[in-house]
């Protein structure tokens, strides 16, 4: 897990305040539940807390392409996911810590928009068991509605939010993931075909 893999000499994400620590631990993500009392919490922590789970399920996928994907544009989109990503979970952690630093609970809320339906479809036992096109074709199948889920989520914060930086963030979700979208959309078309 990116959490806390010291021997993939990826970044140790194990400081975040987060629920991505707690609940992501287990690679169920689709079996997520919302931490106890999330609800009552300020709604930018819940935001920030759900989109690290939600962005930790994204990158976790993307890890597995790295000795299964056969396309090479799927290989580099999984490189930028979990760059892109991994960056944001960073830049929402540090927000973390200094706007609720008396909030040490994660908050992560499976009620926020796009939460349920972006993390059911995860299925990472799967994707696991396969390789080359059918891995592939099955890691845009989750892939898909999980970015969906997230630019739901992310659009739903720009009206109910008055943090600029999550605003940005937000934009970004919305611009960056749709972008992708279009790109798996468009390979998958290609792929029936094979």
């Amino acid at each position: 897990m990116a959490c806390n893999d010291q021997r993939s000499g990826e970044v140790d994400h194990s400081k975040h305040i987060s629920a991505a620590n707690t609940v992501a631990a287990s690679h169920d993500h689709a079996a997520m539940i919302s931490s106890p009392g999330a609800d009552e919490a300020p709604y930018d922590l819940q935001f920030i807390d759900t989109m690290i789970a939600h962005h930790q399920g994204a990158i976790d996928m993307a890890k597995l392409a790295a000795g299964r994907a056969d396309d090479d544009d799927l290989k580099q989109l999984t490189t930028e996911i979990i760059e892109d990503q991994g960056e944001e979970i960073t830049k929402m952690t540090e927000w973390r810590n200094a706007w609720f630093p008396d909030k040490p609970k994660p908050a992560m809320n499976m009620d926020l928009p796009g939460m349920s339906h972006g993390m059911s479809g995860m299925d990472l036992a799967k994707l696991q068991t396969l390789n080359g096109t059918e891995f592939d074709k099955e890691f845009v199948n989750q892939m898909i509605p999980h970015h969906e889920g997230a630019i739901e989520m992310a659009k739903d914060l720009a009206n109910r939010s008055q943090r600029t930086e999550l605003k940005e963030l937000a934009g970004a979700i919305v611009t960056d993931q749709q972008a992708e979208i279009e790109d798996m959309k468009e390979w998958a078309d290609e792929w029936k075909n094979e």
